[in-house]
């Protein structure tokens, strides 16, 4: 398996959030938007030792203890940087090096990227969220961090949400009886994909969860790997929230959100997934097909890797072959001034 390099989304937008058409922004705007993707670059050292202590802790976690406990995640000096390693890495690290850092960012847009199936309300605090949902044991690593101070967020809340392995969501089965046979739209931005399908089930909650982070600003859950649907390249949903009310029933409701965006996986990897049981079930195998990641509809894969950014897992064997599951890691940076609002309606 080739997996993909450590991965670090990073969102810097402070008072400037750049939608995915620039042309409808100001030349100072955009490039306002560009000096803050490249401010993060500071980050790079704690990052790199972040990343390595988590994935050193991860596996003794997969060896010796429960999956999703993420209690003894890092040693408590493990962000703690040499006296001079603070510089930033455009005055002080080499070009390969700065290369690779770049690479692996990305900046999302949040007002954008929401999707049409988040419910901002019902979702549970849980790490444990396939319910009864057959698929690929797929375990997910998040790391929260503060691009101002790289330094990770305790107690920030990760909320995420995917489609099963046939494509949908829960709380949405089926197309809306007039849309039985619509087809892909053939043209505009929403080209490749098909009309929402309408709540109707909404006691469901599969493949929906939130979850604090720990002290070492990590969130872990249990799931399986995600499916595909009409238009859309294979990928999980985040929003991050720094503020939230917990109810009786298990579920929260956001006080002060800072992020939205999605994460996505190697096509190779889907590839390879495609042929397992029950993936290979999906109702749009044979009629449109899977969308690669190159190929996205609302062109959200295509957008997040301008410039050399791009928010992938990386992905590694839970065991010796790829059916005994895949453990995903990724690093969300965060800019704590941001205040988005997670009712806001979407609108592709």
């Amino acid at each position: 398996m080739r997996t993909t390099a450590s991965i670090i989304s990073i969102l810097s937008i402070a008072g400037v959030a750049l939608a995915h058409d620039e042309s409808k922004k100001t030349p100072a705007q955009v490039e306002a938007y560009r000096r803050q993707q490249e401010s993060i670059y500071h980050c790079a050292p704690q990052i790199i030792k972040y990343n390595a202590e988590r994935k050193a802790a991860l596996q003794q976690v997969l060896g010796h203890a429960h999956p999703t406990d993420a209690s003894t995640m890092f040693v408590g000096e493990a962000l703690n940087l040499e006296q001079g390693e603070t510089t930033a890495l455009a005055c002080k690290q080499t070009d390969d090096f700065v290369a690779k850092i770049k690479n692996n960012t990305c900046v999302l847009s949040p007002e954008t990227t929401q999707g049409p199936y988040y419910h901002d309300r019902g979702h549970p605090i849980r790490q444990r969220m396939a319910e009864l949902q057959l698929g690929l044991p797929f375990l997910m690593d998040i790391g929260v961090i503060d691009v101002k101070t790289c330094k990770p967020l305790e107690n920030v809340l990760v909320d995420i949400w995917h489609a099963n392995t046939t494509g949908h969501y829960a709380g949405h089965p089926d197309q809306a009886p007039e849309l039985k046979w619509e087809g892909p739209a053939q043209s505009g931005k929403r080209k490749g994909l098909l009309s929402k399908y309408p709540r109707t089930e909404p006691e469901e909650t599969w493949l929906r969860a939130a979850w604090p982070t720990n002290k070492n600003g990590v969130a872990q859950f249990s799931s399986i790997f995600p499916g595909y649907y009409t238009g859309r390249a294979t990928h999980v949903h985040v929003k991050i929230h720094t503020k939230w009310e917990p109810h009786t029933n298990g579920t929260f409701t956001s006080g002060h959100m800072v992020h939205t965006g999605q994460f996505f996986v190697p096509d190779d990897i889907n590839e390879v997934v495609d042929k397992i049981h029950p993936y290979t079930e999906n109702p749009i195998k044979n009629l449109w097909g899977r969308t690669r990641n190159w190929a996205d509809s609302l062109q959200i894969y295509q957008d997040s890797h301008e410039n050399g950014y791009g928010p992938v897992f990386d992905l590694e064997f839970l065991g010796g072959v790829i059916q005994q599951g895949l453990l995903g890691s990724i690093t969300v940076g965060v800019d704590l001034t941001n205040d988005f609002d997670p009712s806001e309606a979407w609108t592709p």
